[in-house]
């Protein structure tokens, strides 16, 4: 059997096209992404892929948010490839790529050491919760979002993220409606919940208190009684118990980075963020 080097790896572009053969490695590391998963990130992102002997070994892709930020995302390595440097000549092609923007991505713990050397540093940690849903359903003051709430919907995102996702809402809007929350003093938050993996993600979930956070949680969580669900919680989500209390286990997570651009993508108030969009787009 030959014998594989560095030099035998070429780091070429990813699309759609390629979106078959990511998602056979990301089988293999046990993820639950679907092909039409790949398909969406491939579509909203630029990939790059390692390849060898005309066979993709490895995967990493940048999503853009504006000028200003990115997340790194979907970094997977065969494991017959590890220890030749691969993952790290795919993660810096991300940083190349995303030139002055802030970067930001979920790290695992085998990740993380590779992550610190290319200059990104822990800001928290995020829990996953997943399983079937057994809830009562709830009145809840919810309703569902409109084109028409959209920008006001985008303006709330950008001043809790401190990133322009305009582009991301447009097309989650599309897979499912948003609900939304409004007081007497305006909007209190909102929540997105999609197709994905085994079942639905909940999240982006972004609220102006905790209270709102539960209302928009309780209501996302009711509609999705006897189905399997998803959530990626950050530490804004103190409380927990609603999530427990409708049969989702903890079942791991990862720990949040950020490597500093050139331009800082800072929130500037309003609300916070309780539930990622989903590990890949934060």
């Amino acid at each position: 059997m030959q014998t594989v080097t560095a030099s035998d790896i070429n780091i070429v572009d990813l699309g759609p096209p390629d979106a078959v053969e990511a998602q056979r490695l990301s089988q293999q590391e046990a993820w639950p992404h679907r092909l039409e998963d790949w398909q969406f990130l491939l579509e909203i992102s630029q990939g790059f892929g390692a390849v060898c002997d005309g066979k993709l070994m490895g995967t990493a892709l940048l999503t853009p948010y504006g000028d200003t930020a990115a997340t790194c995302n979907m970094i997977i390595v065969d494991p017959a490839m590890r220890g030749l440097g691969v993952g790290r000549r795919l993660v810096e092609k991300l940083l190349e790529r995303a030139g002055g923007r802030e970067c930001r991505l979920i790290a695992t713990q085998s990740g993380l050491p590779l992550y610190e050397k290319l200059g990104f540093v822990a800001t928290g940690e995020i829990r996953q919760y997943q399983g079937i849903v057994s809830a009562a359903s709830i009145d809840a003051e919810v309703a569902e979002v409109t084109y028409a709430d959209l920008p006001e919907l985008i303006a709330f995102d950008t001043a809790a993220q401190g990133l322009d996702r305009r582009a991301l809402m447009e097309v989650l809007i599309e897979e499912k409606p948003f609900l939304l929350s409004r007081d007497q003093n305006g909007l209190r938050g909102f929540a997105s919940c999609r197709p994905f993996g085994r079942g639905h993600i909940l999240g982006p979930l972004v609220a102006r208190d905790e209270e709102a956070f539960r209302t928009l949680l309780a209501a996302s969580i009711a509609r999705h009684d006897g189905k399997f669900l998803r959530v990626d919680l950050t530490d804004a989500a103190a409380d927990v118990a609603l999530v427990e209390a409708a049969g989702l286990a903890h079942v791991g997570g990862g720990i949040a980075m950020t490597r500093p651009g050139a331009q800082g993508a800072t929130p500037y108030g309003g609300g916070r963020v309780y539930a990622l969009a989903s590990q890949a787009l934060c």
